[in-house]
């Protein structure tokens, strides 16, 4: 399996974090994808001639969707050469681009075939006639810009202040603190944050702090656990692997002898 991460259309900066492709070209291939929360949903094409299929719920994706949050762990699973493109939103941009509502996406896809106000012909059309993952990431992005450009979105609002505070402090900052810096009511922001996230702000904060403690657990400066429990922000041991069974379902000893 191949994957490679392409640079962002400028315009597109302020809601794409990243874009990533991957391509598997082995007949005989099984792949399974852990997916883990990371406090982002994203945009997916893929192409199989067996599917993707999420599991555990074995169920069978859409080519082109919207992921929302994801809470519990859960995997894609294909059979065969395949390859797919995401795009991978900041947590605001679905329900700015797309009017889904988050809470519903929350551990859920959404058929973006469904959606009423896009020529979905017409772009199934370019996407299965171009051969090149660059070239359907150029029509991915094409349609980004116009959704950015239909929508007329604002990229300063409060909630997408919060979100950039909890990004730049790992999710190692209180609610509190954060109200400080945007100046809303704890409840009004829980609110707004629900609305345009589906989480609230502590809950995405959690997600971005479990997030560090997977990145650090791939680095090899740490004699023990603890340690990176501590470095992520976390009060104790306990804690942190609580936590971590709670994305993972596995404890992140097991996780790191696999």
């Amino acid at each position: 399996m191949e994957e490679v991460q392409f640079l962002v259309e400028k315009d597109l900066e302020p809601f794409i974090n990243c874009v990533m492709v991957g391509e598997n070209k082995d007949l005989g291939a099984h792949t399974n994808i852990p997916l883990y929360a990371d406090g982002y949903p994203g945009i997916m094409f893929q192409k199989s001639e067996n599917g993707f299929y999420l599991l555990p719920k074995k169920k069978k994706l859409s080519e082109f969707f919207l992921y929302g949050q994801t809470l519990k762990p859960v995997s894609l699973d294909v059979k065969g050469p395949y390859k797919f493109i995401v795009f991978q939103l900041y947590p605001f941009a679905s329900k700015y681009l797309l009017g889904v509502d988050p809470k519903e996406l929350n551990d859920a896809c959404f058929d973006l075939y469904q959606l009423k106000h896009i020529d979905i012909k017409s772009l199934n059309n370019d996407l299965a006639n171009c051969s090149s993952l660059e070239g359907q990431v150029k029509i991915i992005s094409q349609l980004m810009q116009k959704l950015i450009d239909w929508n007329l979105v604002s990229p300063n609002d409060k909630v997408q202040q919060a979100i950039d505070i909890i990004l730049k402090h790992d999710g190692k900052i209180t609610v509190r603190k954060i109200l400080d810096q945007v100046h809303l009511t704890e409840r009004t922001l829980e609110r707004n944050f629900l609305s345009q996230v589906g989480l609230t702000p502590k809950q995405f904060a959690k997600i971005i702090q479990f997030q560090r403690s997977l990145r650090q657990l791939s680095k090899t400066n740490y004699d023990k656990l603890i340690d990176i429990g501590h470095d992520s922000g976390f009060s104790d041991q306990s804690h942190f692997i609580r936590t971590f069974k709670k994305y993972t379902g596995q404890t992140p000893s097991f996780y790191l002898a696999q």
